[in-house]
């Protein structure tokens, strides 16, 4: 047992979490100091968000105030857009580029985009390997090294894993969508879309640090256990 808690492996998980703490730092300095640039047009979150999905023909979808800081987020089950305190009454280059991002999850939605429709699919799957895989894998282990229990704990954490994988191609291109938008639709252009490019790069790589977190962990659980066979 000693050998699990004090494994070499554990290294795999360290990388991952400095990947997302660093990540994290990095796009909340980068919100921070694009929040302070106020956008030319003078409009606010809502304000662009509203704009944006009248020209992109979708007149369905509910733009609502949430409480939180980067809480924003799309709800494809009821359209939805959530926009936080923030970025729903501020106008800076930043909150316009979150608020079109969320925006451009909604366009995703209405054209059918394909990958979103398989993270929406993926979406049970992957709280159950969140939520069970580790503990599964660790009740085999505490019951002997119980092989069949750990097998499918592994193969359960990975639907989460999967999940983190099709994330990257959604919020990719709703950032890609959204920085379009943000200039056909008037809202910024020049150096303030750059400065928008900067907010929701930081924001991708976020995703990035979580979908490499996930994949280190998944890599150690199968180093540790992979090649491992039913003890019963």
């Amino acid at each position: 047992m000693l050998g699990f808690y004090f494994d070499p492996t554990y290294v795999l998980v360290l990388i991952g979490a400095l990947l997302c703490i660093g990540a994290s730092a990095s796009m909340n300095s980068t919100f921070q100091k694009y929040a302070g640039v106020r956008g030319l047009s003078g409009m606010t979150g809502a304000q662009a968000a509203s704009r944006i999905l009248q020209a992109s023909g979708i007149h369905d979808v509910r733009i609502e105030q949430v409480s939180g800081s980067l809480s924003d987020h799309y709800d494809p089950r009821n359209k939805v857009l959530r926009l936080s305190d923030s970025t729903y009454h501020s106008a800076s280059v930043a909150t316009l580029g979150v608020a079109a991002h969320e925006c451009g999850h909604a366009i995703q939605h209405n054209k059918g985009y394909l990958p979103l429709k398989l993270r929406s699919t993926l979406v049970p799957a992957a709280n159950i390997g969140s939520k069970l895989g580790i503990p599964m894998v660790l009740l085999g282990v505490l019951l002997g090294l119980n092989g069949t229990l750990v097998q499918i704990g592994i193969w359960v954490f990975s639907l989460s894993v999967l999940f983190q994988l099709v994330t990257l191609p959604v919020e990719f291109n709703a950032s890609s969508r959204a920085l379009v938008m943000l200039e056909s639709c008037g809202i910024t252009g020049g150096q303030e879309t750059k400065y928008c490019k900067k907010v929701l790069t930081a924001a991708a790589l976020t995703y990035v640090a979580a979908a490499a977190s996930s994949i280190l962990q998944l890599l150690r659980l199968v180093l540790l256990f992979g090649n491992r066979r039913n003890n019963d």
